[in-house]
């Protein structure tokens, strides 16, 4: 079946690329988790979605691992890959697929799919074909990752050419057959840097296909090799520091500016307030402390510098943890305004190039970020209060004594010398 859907899908996939895919600062990301729009027949679940996955600005889809689950030691973890070339009958068939991420297109979306390049599952044929491509301990035992926990997958060894080789194979599969236009690659950090320096060039060496590449890590040579983006663990670990433990906002700016130093020219860090690790743990309605914490959460993460991503979920603010082990049932409907707030705000994101890539100036101030984003004669004033409480906060001077447009109400406001903001309220003003 495999192979004949290959077969057939292989000459629409393989032409030259007629959409476009979004520079890094212009991301605007959608996490797609099959296990929480259907049981079974996930694809086309989302494919039923898709309109209002593009409401909310999406340029770039994001599956998570699509692939056939292990089932040895197994937790039906997605991330347990028993064959990188084959789908899980779960979700649907390669043809479900391939015109899902058709219709992406044709909607004017990228697609890029996750790949789980450290490890296999224990049922992988690699296993018993080419033991020597895994890591043994003394023994020789082949193990799982160190210090870890993951006791249900096999560690790859990147010492091994040949494995290399399979692994970049399976990977321009995808793109030259399944018409993908790149990968998020998971766990990134624990896999060298030489081989996805290998990896990315092979992929950018396929002709006629520009592909964007996401490595879920923080090292700063994932760019050297040619991702990106990268992941800003430390922005969400500073997000956790201010709204829980009440550190002051200010940490923010400092972390903000540690994570772009250095960074190449046009390289992005992805931020968020939630994904499928973090959602597993707990809703960001939660841990932000409410609804508007969350939405104050996601204005900071958003709008400071770029990157923007939404997991599948968050959107109607989905309550309770989502262990994505399993099918998680999600009701779409169960908050429309909500849901309403994040199409207007990322339709503004979109809208103002100074909310994604503009020059940022921030003034200090424990309870709330205020920040301004500029880029040529275009100004926006972002105030964001990360306290459950009234704050009241300085308006800075340059601002002071103007009428502005609030963005989201679209209602005229003329600034004094200080502005107060709602528990876990937030402006948008454009001068």
């Amino acid at each position: 079946m495999f192979a004949a859907a290959a077969a057939i899908l292989t000459a629409c996939c393989t032409e030259k690329q007629t959409y476009t895919i979004p520079l890094p600062e212009d991301v605007v990301m959608y996490q797609v988790n099959p296990r929480v729009f259907a049981a079974e027949n996930s694809f086309n679940a989302v494919a039923e979605h898709l309109d209002s996955i593009k409401m909310l600005g999406t340029n770039v889809v994001w599956f998570m691992p699509i692939y056939e689950v292990g089932q040895e030691n197994s937790v039906n973890s997605p991330y347990c890959i028993k064959d990188y070339k084959a789908l899980n009958p779960e979700f649907g068939t390669m043809e479900d697929f391939t015109g899902l991420v058709n219709l992406c297109h044709e909607k004017g979306m990228s697609v890029i799919v996750d790949w789980v390049a450290n490890h296999t599952s224990w049922d992988n044929a690699w296993v018993a074909e080419h033991n020597d491509w895994y890591t043994k301990d003394e023994e020789g035992n082949i193990v799982s990752p160190a210090n870890t926990g993951w006791l249900d997958v096999a560690d790859l060894n990147f010492d091994n050419p040949e494995m290399r080789l399979a692994m970049i194979d399976a990977m321009k599969w995808w793109v030259e057959n399944a018409g993908v236009d790149g990968f998020r690659c998971d766990a990134a950090d624990f896999v060298p840097f030489d081989f996805w320096k290998q990896a990315l060039d092979s992929l950018r060496a396929i002709p006629d296909r520009k592909l964007l590449m996401l490595a879920e890590g923080k090292r700063k040579d994932h760019f050297d090799a040619g991702f990106e983006m990268n992941y800003a663990w430390d922005f969400m670990e500073g997000m956790r520091n201010v709204f829980i433990r009440d550190s002051s906002a200010t940490i923010l700016y400092d972390i903000d500016k540690e994570e772009y130093a250095s960074l190449p020219a046009g390289k992005v860090k992805l931020r968020f307030t939630t994904n499928h690790d973090e959602a597993a743990k707990m809703s960001p309605v939660k841990e932000f402390g409410n609804e508007r914490g969350s939405m104050s959460a996601f204005v900071i993460t958003t709008w400071l510098h770029g990157g923007a991503l939404i997991y599948g979920s968050q959107e109607v603010g989905y309550p309770e943890a989502i262990n994505f082990f399993h099918h998680v049932p999600v009701d779409w409907s169960a908050n429309s305004a909500l849901f309403g707030e994040y199409v207007k705000l990322m339709s503004l994101y979109n809208e103002y190039p100074a909310a994604r890539k503009g020059v940022m100036t921030a003034w200090n101030n424990a309870d709330a970020m205020v920040f301004s984003k500029e880029v040529e004669s275009e100004r926006i004033l972002v105030l964001a209060n990360v306290r459950d409480k009234e704050v009241t906060v300085d308006v800075p001077e340059a601002w002071q004594g103007h009428e502005c447009t609030d963005l989201m109400s679209g209602s005229a406001v003329a600034l004094d010398e200080s502005l107060t903001l709602e528990p876990y309220g937030y402006r948008l003003l454009k001068y």
